[in-house]
């Protein structure tokens, strides 16, 4: 610990012009006392740091002096590329490291560009929560950031309604997505059905020459849906497209589509999971073999969208006016609602248009148009519309209205 420190200090002398004993020891974590000590043990080193009294005075390097300890560690190199997201490091056990890695590259820099680092990071930030959402970080985020870092399998448990499933699990990768951090991963244990080993991946394949149905699994939801897809099956055989399955865990619904690309085996399947509901984590020593196939990024933006369509499972009509239109995209999904806006036919001789719209839920869909007031009036289905119509009722009722 104290051979680190030493080497931090002198980073830290030489990426600036000099340092007050207090600065240096909030930056270390130390007394001033055990700062004088380092100090001192540098100078016994051949560490040519020395002290200027008085009131303006701190601890200095003789200039000119350039420390050959720069070089990045592979956690430090990999925690530099996240920098950008504070948050996540922290939350991940990465801040110590990403730290040390911006402290050796500054050192490095010539004098004239030390204050590069801090520029940046005083024009530009990211803010990865959503508005008014304080998201604890989850307990066992660390360990399962270790074990990504060193491709070590994972043992868990995970919560899935009122149970927990085993896993034992190949972690790939991580995602932050609106403060909620999700695990990409693999299967290790061969249960379940085949599913997408990447972007647009196959999974169990079914014999045939032709177009099959694919289905996206969502874990944990209710609902079905149909689609077609252009992957090879994993462990079928055909000479054209396959039934491939992917499964999303913790969505409220199943999907539809699979992709072009490579089928991977049904006992070789990749999940997504949100981190909050694994219960307990455990890594050994057995390492696994990361397919260098997996683009992480790609993997999740067709996920995204699948599971973003998978969970739009009902449908309701609606006549809006052009403010209505307008503001529809702000309410409900934006997709959805910039996809019915384009598939309306023309406005009546009140401006108004009709569009079919995808919802999660009737009640979801409730909760979302209401916000629209008198802008939207619903026309199906039935029961939603007697809802919207005992609604203005009863405020009606409340605001006097005869």
């Amino acid at each position: 610990m104290r051979a680190a420190r030493l080497i931090t200090m002198v980073l830290l002398l030489q990426s600036r012009p000099g340092m007050t004993g207090a600065e240096l020891a909030r930056r270390l974590e130390v007394s001033e006392r055990t700062v004088a000590r380092d100090v001192l043990a540098l100078s016994e080193a051949g560490v040519p740091v020395y002290a200027d009294r008085g009131r303006t005075g701190g601890y200095r390097l003789v200039g000119g002096y350039r420390t050959r300890l720069t070089g990045l560690g592979r956690t430090e190199a990999e925690a530099l590329f996240l920098s950008g997201v504070p948050s996540a490091l922290r939350e991940m056990g990465l801040a110590d490291a990403a730290s040390a890695a911006r402290l050796k590259v500054s050192a490095a820099l010539l004098p004239e560009l030390r204050d590069a680092a801090a520029g940046a990071a005083q024009r530009f930030h990211l803010d990865a929560p959503a508005w008014f959402h304080e998201a604890e970080p989850p307990a066992l985020l660390p360990a399962i950031a270790h074990a990504l870092w060193h491709n070590r399998r994972l043992t868990t448990r995970y919560q899935r309604g009122n149970t927990e499933a085993e896993r034992e699990l190949e972690p790939y990768g991580l995602v932050l997505k609106a403060g909620v951090w999700y695990l990409a991963a693999r299967v290790a244990d061969g249960d379940g059905e085949g599913a997408g080993g990447g972007p647009g991946a196959g999974g169990t394949g079914a014999p045939g020459s032709g177009p099959a149905a694919g289905a996206v699994r969502v874990a944990d939801g209710g609902g079905e849906g149909t689609g077609t897809g252009s992957g090879q099956g994993g462990t079928g055989a055909g000479s054209g497209a396959a039934a491939g399955a992917a499964r999303v865990a913790d969505g409220s619904a199943e999907g539809t589509g699979a992709g072009p690309g490579a089928g991977v085996s049904g006992r070789r399947e990749f999940r997504v999971y949100r981190v909050d509901r694994f219960t307990a984590v455990a890594s050994g020593e057995e390492r696994f073999q990361r397919s260098e196939a997996f683009d992480l990024p790609a993997f999740w933006e067709e996920r995204a969208v699948e599971f973003a369509r998978s969970i739009l499972r009902d449908r309701v009509e609606v006549r809006l006016t052009p403010d209505g239109a307008r503001q529809l995209p702000y309410v409900t999904d934006q997709l959805a609602a910039r996809e019915a806006l384009a598939a309306a036919g023309d406005p009546d001789e009140q401006g108004r248009i009709t569009v079919t719209l995808p919802v999660e839920t009737v009640d979801v869909a409730y909760s979302q148009l209401l916000g629209l007031g008198p802008e939207a009036e619903v026309l199906a289905p039935a029961a939603l519309r007697e809802r919207f119509a005992r609604a203005a009722r009863e405020m009606a009722a409340r605001y006097g209205a005869r």
